[in-house]
């Protein structure tokens, strides 16, 4: 019992670690855009000023949010 309890901590620990790079790089690309997205906000009254400006800007946050999420469920 005991050499089966060692054998499987043996084997979770031998499980190589998959790289975290691309989590780290749309978690990051996210969290700037949210701060510049914010600033922008708070600059402008009019921010986004045209129908087009908004899909852009809806379009990029959901693309890094996408991005972030995908990673971090493939890299887990």
């Amino acid at each position: 019992m005991l050499h089966a309890l060692s054998a499987l901590v043996l084997a979770a620990e031998a499980e190589p670690e998959t790289s975290k790079t691309a989590f780290y790089v749309f978690g990051g690309l996210l969290a700037v855009w949210a701060v510049v997205l914010s600033a922008l906000g708070m600059s402008q009254a009019t921010f986004p000023a045209t129908t087009t400006a908004k899909r852009g800007v809806i379009g990029l946050t959901a693309l890094f949010m996408i991005g972030a999420m995908a990673t971090a469920v493939i890299t887990a």
